[in-house]
């Protein structure tokens, strides 16, 4: 499932435009400042960012500045009526298109739809066979490990979660999208299994479970895998 970022203080606007692209299976979160949803992409890949030019605080050209400096997923920015000037300031921001208000919801999921296609067409990338860190090295083949600890051929899950939590190195990844991605449904508010799983796993992969070299703690959010590995 494509997942968006609505940055837009139009707390109406965002649930309907959640809705609407929630009924062409797109999961969009939404909030209403900048400084907000630059947090948010820090903790989650999104393949389109919707953004709105006028918002307290942050407006949306200091925010595209920012989002660049994180990601090179296209933006697709909200301004006013006949703003010539914004729109040129946006595209050389880096806005990838633009739309001015008020608009047509079809013309949104259009827009929405074709920029999502050319970013996830131009950024597909095989997925790594193998990933090598000071003292670890994980098998996507084989499923398996080498750590100071020994070898180890992995459970389905345990791996999944290793793999995930990897790939994404440096990464603060929440609970719930680990579980969402891993075991493929809906969050249910039920922690204990990633939290088994991340246990047996440090016993397996870290020299030290309680110091980890790896799998770090985000307290009361979820984990990361050491950058520094």
């Amino acid at each position: 499932m494509h997942k968006i970022l609505m940055i837009d203080d139009d707390e109406q606007l965002c649930a309907l435009v959640c809705k609407s692209v929630g009924a062409e299976n797109i999961k969009a979160d939404y909030c209403h400042t900048g400084q907000s949803g630059l947090r948010k992409l820090k903790e989650t890949d999104y393949q389109l960012i919707i953004l709105d030019v006028m918002m307290p605080g942050m407006d949306g050209f200091e925010t595209l500045a920012r989002i660049r400096q994180e990601t090179n997923a296209p933006v697709l920015m909200f301004t006013a009526k006949d703003d010539s000037l914004s729109k040129v300031q946006g595209l050389r921001t880096g806005a990838d298109d633009y739309l001015t208000k008020p608009f047509d919801m079809d013309e949104l999921l259009a827009r929405v739809l074709s920029l999502i296609r050319r970013y996830t067409r131009f950024n597909q990338k095989e997925e790594p066979q193998t990933l090598e860190f000071d003292g670890l090295t994980i098998d996507l083949n084989q499923r398996s490990i080498a750590a100071a600890n020994g070898n180890f051929t992995l459970p389905p899950k345990e791996f999944d979660v290793l793999f995930f939590l990897a790939k994404n190195q440096g990464k603060i990844l929440t609970k719930q999208r680990i579980y969402e991605e891993v075991w493929a449904e809906p969050y249910v508010y039920d922690d204990s299994n990633i939290m088994a799983i991340i246990s047996r796993l440090r016993k397996k992969i870290e020299e030290n479970p309680k110091d980890p070299k790896y799998i770090q703690t985000v307290k009361g959010i979820g984990y990361r895998f050491n950058k520094e590995a």
